[in-house]
């Protein structure tokens, strides 16, 4: 038996080296070599650098968290855990993303529960769609029964929560959504939902794509996630004064949340292929604004049924795809869900209905419309880079400005093309 060992990159890539299982307790205890470049790695797996990180010199040691050991189902003989890294001296390495997550969590008070939905591309090697069966159609899940039960009892078994599966709107696409728990674990879960569903599909034959574009002008794939807080034990998007249910802290949480996006979507919609996604009505939410129950609104307020919305309140980020590294993303989102509690904010009025079809002069403002536009934005912001930290922060824009540059002449088709698989 062996165990993979994964870390995600600031591509969104998932990196792995692997110890037999009788190594496991001691790389947990010493670390396993990884070079530091891995942070300027770009999806097509060509490097840049950064002013902290990048070239072949030094070295940093893996550390698996053992307390998320998941022996992989559908995998015979192999396990699987997520990796802290630090350096060759024991200190925490500034450009992991799982360690800058779990310093968000651990710099607040407040008590966030979160999970990613995650959306995928059923398809053929030749990128040919394993159905084409209507859109949310009972015939997808006849067609693909053996599939959706192999993939629904290896997440079983491997603990995973899973509260609904369906298929999707786009031909060949999927969801499936799990239970909530804290914000690392919620990225670990996901990642390991990946992983469980690339095994799956490829023991019947197929592959899957979590890219945020997989075909060019069509509906592209989702990461949502979804969110709530509690302080004190009790919750803060529920049981207040303010619009459906929130309360005062509840509501400055949304709205600073809401005046960041910008910035937050370079961390949540980050590579080239996002914003062939994230255009409107195209179900991407690519407007800021917010809205009860809105999907084409950025960040969706959820408030659950009757009797229910004390604990189902939630909001959802929307801009938010699969090429993004999950760690980055809910340790980005605790630091602006820390910064704004305080802060006494008021959400604007929200927007019901589809942004798109209001008259020009009443559309909320446009989300970034291109990588460049959100790494500016995540460049001025006032609380995210200083929750990153400088080697994070410049290594995750050297990325994202070199992937530009990429695919500086490539058209909408060669870059769904490329991205296709990375993901």
């Amino acid at each position: 038996m062996a165990v993979a060992l994964t870390w995600v990159d600031n591509a969104g890539v998932t990196r792995v080296k692997t110890v037999p299982v009788g190594r496991l307790a001691h790389a947990a205890a010493w670390g396993i070599g990884a070079s530091p470049v891995f942070d300027v790695f770009l999806l097509d797996d060509s490097t840049t650098t950064s002013r902290y990180i990048g070239g072949p010199a030094g070295d940093l040691r893996l550390h698996p968290d053992l307390d998320r050991v998941s022996l992989l189902a559908a995998q015979p003989g192999w396990a699987w855990a997520p990796v802290d890294r630090f350096t060759q001296d024991g200190d925490p390495h500034p450009g992991c993303q799982r360690l800058f997550a779990q310093a968000a969590v651990a710099k607040t008070d407040l008590a966030l529960s979160m999970a990613f939905e995650v959306e995928w591309f059923l398809g053929h090697p030749d990128g040919t769609p394993a159905t084409t069966a209507p859109a949310y159609g009972m015939t997808r899940v006849v067609e693909l029964s053996s599939y959706v039960d192999d993939l629904l009892s290896a997440l079983e078994r491997q603990g995973v929560p899973v509260e609904q599966f369906h298929p999707e709107y786009a031909a060949g696409q999927l969801e499936l959504s799990v239970a909530p728990t804290e914000p690392v674990g919620a990225a670990d879960r996901t990642m390991l939902v990946r992983q469980t569903i690339q095994a799956v599909s490829l023991a019947h034959g197929y592959r899957a794509s979590f890219a945020p574009i997989v075909i060019a002008g069509q509906v592209g794939n989702g990461q949502h996630l979804h969110f709530s807080v509690r302080r004190d034990g009790q919750p803060l998007f529920s049981g207040g004064d303010g619009p459906y249910g929130l309360g005062r802290a509840g509501e400055s949480i949304l709205a600073g949340l809401l005046a960041r996006l910008p910035a937050l979507t370079a961390i949540s919609a980050p590579s080239v292929a996002s914003y062939l996604r994230l255009v409107p009505q195209h179900w991407a939410a690519p407007y800021q604004c917010w809205g009860r129950e809105n999907r084409e609104a950025a960040l969706r307020l959820v408030t659950g049924s009757v009797g229910e919305r004390d604990r189902a309140a939630n909001a959802e980020l929307k801009c938010c795809d699969g090429s993004a590294n999950p760690y980055l993303v809910v340790g980005a989102v605790t630091a602006i869900v820390a910064a704004a509690v305080a802060e006494g904010r008021t959400l604007p009025p929200e927007v019901p209905d589809d942004p798109a079809l209001l008259p020009p002069d009443q559309q909320p403002p446009r989300l970034p419309r291109t990588s460049t536009e959100a790494v500016a934005a995540l460049r001025g912001d006032d609380v995210l880079p200083a929750a990153l930290g400088a080697p994070l922060l410049e290594a995750f824009c050297a990325v994202r400005q070199a992937e530009v540059e990429l695919f500086a002449s490539a058209s909408p088709a060669e870059i769904a093309e490329a991205s296709r698989w990375r993901y």
